[in-house]
């Protein structure tokens, strides 16, 4: 099935002098412009292309990824305002229209705002700034512990607003921040808490233990490497500890302390070794 506004797998059915046609299904074939076709593609290949509506309302396909896709979230820069509305550049010729409809505050040229792309009643993509009708409030479905995508919105009094599976709001606390982020980063992260009335709040990794036997196979495997021993101790730089594993200095001090506990390590001021 066809779907306008995300990337799709389609069919090269035919080639032409202005570029190929692809399998759309009900939508009949869809034109790949002849700049945007891979060199020596050939019928009955298959392409992942972009799917949408060309200025004259035509389906077509682009090889370009714009920078969101229907039923995403991104922070784009306004590239014009006109009496209809505003267009954002998101990686296509044809800009991404918000309808003054959807505007929850009047746009502004260069402006970079947070939008929800949806397809309207004619199978245009449009853009909406107004991003909590497209949330959840139910947040039944989640667990503690449970792994999820997160769309770094905005800074708050706490840390961060985020978008948490393109479905639920949730807060990331400055506290649970040992690497950069930023308003339009997309991270991997993992529910923290389910508070009431469906609160969430959300961090950079595994909370608590889950993360720890994991990581201290991690610590074992570099001790190997480096002949049993490691300068990286629990006295080292958090962000020494980061650039090596990828985690936040509290996850690797629970980790040596497990380690040293189920006898596998020795730890000093200085290093780690393999006992």
């Amino acid at each position: 099935m066809i779907e306008i506004g995300k990337i799709n797998k389609l069919e090269v059915i035919r080639e032409a002098d202005f570029g190929l046609y692809l399998d759309g299904g009900k939508y009949g074939g869809i034109l790949l412009p002849k700049n945007e076709a891979p060199e020596n593609c050939k019928k009955g290949d298959h392409l992942e292309v972009f799917v949408y509506l060309d200025s004259d309302d035509y389906v077509v396909a682009s090889t370009a990824r714009p920078l969101i896709q229907v039923d995403e979230f991104a922070t784009l820069t306004v590239a014009e305002v006109n009496d209809i509305g505003a267009f954002l550049e998101w990686g296509l010729p044809k800009q991404l229209f918000v309808p003054y409809a959807e505007q929850r505050k009047t746009l502004e040229q260069g402006q970079r705002i947070t939008v929800r792309a949806y397809l309207d009643n004619t199978d245009r993509i449009a853009a909406s700034t107004k991003l909590d009708k497209f949330l959840k409030n139910d947040t039944s479905q989640l667990s503690v512990g449970k792994e999820v995508q997160m769309f770094i919105v905005r800074k708050n009094d706490l840390g961060f607003s985020v978008i948490v599976d393109d479905l639920y709001w949730a807060v990331l606390h400055v506290k649970d921040v040992f690497r950069t982020v930023r308003p339009g980063h997309k991270r991997k992260g993992y529910i923290k808490r389910l508070l009431d009335h469906d609160k969430i709040d959300v961090m950079l990794e595994k909370p608590g233990y889950a993360k720890v036997d994991e990581l201290c196979q991690q610590i074992l495997d570099d001790l190997e490497s480096r002949g049993g021993v490691s300068e990286l101790s629990d006295k080292s730089k958090p962000e020494d500890i980061y650039q090596a594993f990828g985690i936040s200095k509290k996850s690797y001090k629970m980790a040596l302390g497990t380690l040293k506990k189920l006898g596998h390590i020795d730890i000093s001021n200085t290093s780690i070794s393999l006992k």
